[in-house]
């Protein structure tokens, strides 16, 4: 059996590496959406929905996989995620009309659903928390390089190809992926095997699904009041009822009742606002390049690509940063920075200089990746590793929840502003996704109103390496294979 020095040498390259297959995959997506919707004849804003179904899929999947992990082991459900999701990438670019695309994308979705929160419950299983930043950072770090590097191949891809070719790039990194759990992958499972909540996982993924849904077609198709009242109705019903069934069920597929944690609480619902306002960007950022500059699709992922190298140089400062100033100041004034570069993008136009939009570029990725390091890590400083697993599961199906709805909404602003304006209309198109810009960066500001309720001394086992003195003496319930 592999020690824990070697699985600490070796996880979080392996959790890096499907990360990076995930944030490839997204972000030349996004880059070729205007080629997909030229070839299959379509708008590209109707094409949101091959972005919103894969961030629906994963919000709908990821709370089960806690519970998958916990019954068939990390290894095993992290190794068929990771297969999954290279068979359903493969299938994309195989997809012969958006139905078929959209069907592939939700394929995906579930794979990735088994992805992230079971890679970041193996790297929360296995190193203490006065150790956890560190970690998470490293993970973090290597798969910014997939969103560095997609929005370029993809553009160039799409330039020099077709855009289906786009979503083969997975299969080296699905098949290395593959190796690396086989060899370095810690096989965790439950102390005790708790049933599938299967109630529960109706109410709450038909509540998302229906709200998702209502906030995708408001942006594309003609829905009369009454009808989308009702559905709204309905979805606000099915997620009231799961809330009632999880505080009298004893094994609910998502426990609320870690949410009274005030940490983990405030990460998660700042976290949750804050992704409201920065979902829509991955989508939104390709339309304004190419409809609103007129660049062509390799010239677009360049102007991306400076997001993406600030963010992978400010995930070395992080942990001092972090250290230096605490949880609570870095959050409440980072996130206000986030709003405001959003909002600078409102600014961009034709005339704009290209190294003022990779300026702008550049401090939206330093921000983004500080506020992300301190969110996804403060949320585990108070959760007993009893509870880890849970943790994750809650934690990733909020983040899910929050990009989907933020990427949904960032469209709907954008159709509501364009009105019935074709979208090859260029000064109409650049307006709308300028007023997008700017409701994005209200919504993310108002986030910062969630993190003053923070303390000053919150998050300290993580950010000065404290461990709890009841963390490092839980009895860690989860066995290792």
């Amino acid at each position: 059996m592999t020690d824990t020095s070697t699985f600490k040498s070796y996880l979080p390259w392996l959790v890096a590496t499907a990360l990076f297959m995930e944030q490839l995959d997204a972000t030349i997506v996004n880059t070729a959406i205007p080629s997909i919707a030229a070839d299959l004849a379509v708008t590209p804003l109707s094409l949101k929905s091959i972005a919103t179904s894969y961030i629906l899929s994963l919000a709908v999947g990821i709370p089960v996989s806690g519970w998958m992990a916990d019954r068939f082991g990390t290894r095993r459900v992290f190794g068929s995620a990771i297969a999954v999701f290279t068979l359903a990438s493969v299938l994309c670019g195989l997809a012969l009309n958006p139905q078929m695309l959209v069907a592939a994308r939700l394929l995906q979705g579930l794979g990735g659903a088994m992805m992230m929160p079971v890679g970041r419950l193996a790297i929360i299983r296995t190193f203490p928390k006065n150790e956890l930043l560190g970690a998470m950072n490293f993970v973090i770090l290597p798969a910014l390089i997939g969103p560095l590097l997609g929005p370029t191949v993809g553009g160039l891809l799409v330039h020099l190809t077709t855009w289906r070719t786009i979503f083969f790039v997975n299969v080296p990194v699905g098949l290395t992926a593959l190796y690396l759990v086989v060899r370095y992958m810690p096989d965790y499972h439950g102390a005790e095997k708790r049933p599938l909540d299967v109630l529960g996982l109706i109410l709450f993924s038909s509540g998302t699904a229906i709200l998702s849904w209502l906030l995708e077609v408001f942006g594309e198709h003609t829905l009369d009041g009454v009808t989308a009242g009702l559905m709204l109705v309905l979805s606000i019903a099915l997620l009231g009822a799961y809330v009632r069934h999880a505080q009298r069920d004893p094994f609910p597929l998502l426990r609320l009742a870690l949410l009274k944690i005030r940490t983990f609480r405030i990460s998660v619902l700042g976290g949750f606002i804050t992704r409201l306002g920065v979902g829509g960007l991955p989508f939104l950022l390709p339309l304004l390049y190419q409809l609103g500059l007129k660049l062509p699709a390799w010239q677009s992922g360049l102007l991306m690509m400076p997001t993406a190298a600030a963010a992978m140089g400010m995930k070395l400062i992080a942990p001092r940063v972090l250290a230096r100033f605490g949880y609570r100041q870095v959050l409440v004034v980072n996130t206000i920075c986030i709003g405001l570069t959003i909002g600078l993008f409102s600014l961009v136009g034709p005339g704009t200089p290209w190294y003022a939009i990779a300026g702008i570029g550049l401090l939206q990725g330093f921000f983004n990746s500080l506020q992300f390091s301190s969110m996804n890590t403060l949320a585990y400083s108070d959760v007993e590793t009893k509870d880890s697993s849970m943790a994750s599961t809650i934690a990733s199906s909020f983040q899910q929840l929050s990009m989907s709805f933020g990427l949904a909404s960032g469209s709907l602003v954008t159709a509501w502003f364009l009105g019935r304006v074709p979208q090859t209309n260029q000064p109409m198109v650049t307006q709308a996704l300028h007023h997008a810009f700017i409701a994005l960066a209200v919504t993310t500001m108002l986030s910062s109103l969630v993190f003053w309720r923070l303390r000053r001394s919150d998050g300290e086992s993580i950010s000065k390496g404290k461990a709890a003195t009841a963390v490092a003496q839980d009895p860690a319930p989860l066995s290792q294979a």
